[in-house]
């Protein structure tokens, strides 16, 4: 068994938090941006000095891959992004590229055997954050392989014209052309040149931390939904309006919420997480009764039919009579629970295992590149705890020693792949 480099993932940790520092313990790193241009060249300087070959695809994705001893064998590809959510953390995404980094690092330095090219993957606008949408560059790179309804979402002509959120006007297509990293569609990530995928991340939650354990062997990516849950009502004056006469949208808005809350949980199911994040108010006025809202219920599960029950009382809604106000529900998007590659499992899990790291099966309730890539090739993922579960805040915080025993794993889980596959 091999082991990674602490000193050597500290120093990737502290150079990579640089790159967008907010000053406060966090980065705002968005994709194209200088700030992740700074990564990149980093990113580029180090894998450069260890003799990797460095190509870049049309959507900017970045690959660094030296060579295997059996010429003709597809690659291994490591691969996570460099961009992330605004005031967010030093960890999320990055780590897998930290991760991939120390792999091929370590590969070189310790002259360790291996038949196939090992290739660590910068992947473009995972986050969508300055872009929409997210997970953007591996929608249109795996584009063929997707399930319609996802793919109808991830055109390249459309991801091209997606706007900036700052300033409305600047399109992705406008800062793709202009960055350093922008390559030919000949060197993307594909079934053909590629055997497997492997993705390293933070977990993101508190299951591993409160579990004692060191080490998460990713099974699937969860099936989820998005509604827009929308109630009209009549807008009136606040100070003249007696209360057995309004038609309160918000007022029905919220009674619909607690009721959801209630009735989910009346479902016993612990594992499953649903969460309004969005809350549109309309006309937003202190002095005027408001007369439409819209909110979002966002609905993770592995079970499928576990989704179909939450879905139903979603549904009920529209059945129900809410504060004199008509109710509204109305599908955003949907998506399987997509279960990743058993062998590739099983190396995590083998290597994990004899690397005497404590682990765990885990699925993933975030999204991930890996998830799309899955549809192409054989895929999987490793996560680490993330202190307190805190991700996408300044907060977030996974060890050194964490950091580098995730990157161990995906070595030696790569070494049982190489050794394997294409046999």
């Amino acid at each position: 068994m091999f082991t990674c480099n602490k000193d050597r993932m500290l120093e990737k940790i502290n150079t990579f938090s640089k790159f967008g520092a907010t000053g406060r313990g966090g980065i705002t790193r968005y994709s194209l941006s200088p700030e992740a241009h700074m990564a990149r060249d980093y990113f580029k300087q180090r894998m450069e000095a260890i003799g990797a070959v460095i190509e870049t695809d049309d959507m900017a994705n970045m690959y660094a891959t030296i060579p295997g001893s059996e010429p003709g064998l597809p690659r291994i590809v490591m691969a996570s992004h460099c961009d992330s959510v605004r005031n967010g953390g030093n960890y999320d995404g990055i780590l897998g590229v930290m991760g991939a980094m120390e792999v091929l690092e370590t590969v070189v330095a310790e002259k360790i055997p291996h038949r196939h090219p090992l290739t660590a993957m910068i992947s473009t606008n995972e986050e969508g954050s300055l872009y929409p949408p997210a997970m953007m560059s591996s929608g249109v790179v795996c584009y063929d392989y997707l399930p319609p309804d996802i793919r109808k979402k991830f055109k390249k002509e459309d991801m091209l014209k997606s706007k900036s959120v700052l300033d409305k006007t600047t399109t992705f297509g406008e800062a793709l052309d202009k960055s350093p990293y922008k390559g030919d569609e000949k060197n993307r990530l594909n079934p053909k040149d590629y055997a497997a995928m492997f993705e390293l991340h933070i977990e993101q939650g508190p299951i591993l931390e409160d579990a004692g354990n060191e080490i998460g062997v990713v099974t699937c990516v969860l099936g989820m939904f998005n509604y827009r849950i929308r109630f009209f009502g009549q807008s009136d004056h606040a100070g003249t309006t007696p209360m057995h006469k309004r038609q309160d949208a918000l007022y029905a808005a919220a009674q619909a919420l607690c009721y959801l809350h209630d009735e989910i949980d009346k479902l016993g199911r612990p594992e499953l997480v649903y969460t309004t994040g969005e809350i549109i108010c309309h006309p937003n006025v202190h002095t005027v009764i408001p007369d439409m809202v819209d909110f979002s219920i966002d609905v993770r599960h592995e079970d499928p039919e576990v989704r179909e029950k939450v879905l139903e009382i979603v549904k009920s809604l529209e059945k129900k009579e809410w504060a004199r106000c008509r109710c509204e529900v109305e599908m955003q998007w949907q998506r399987d629970t997509v279960y990743f590659d058993k062998e590739l499992v099983g190396y995590v899990q083998e290597s994990a295992d004899e690397l005497g790291y404590k682990n765990q099966p885990i699925n993933s309730g975030a999204g991930h590149d890996a998830q799309f890539v899955s549809y192409m090739m054989p895929t999987t993922m490793i996560f680490v705890p993330s202190k307190d579960g805190h991700s996408h805040c300044e907060p977030e915080y996974t060890s050194p020693e964490q950091c580098t025993q995730g990157a161990s794993v995906m070595l030696n889980a790569v070494l049982k792949a190489d050794k394997n596959l294409n046999k």
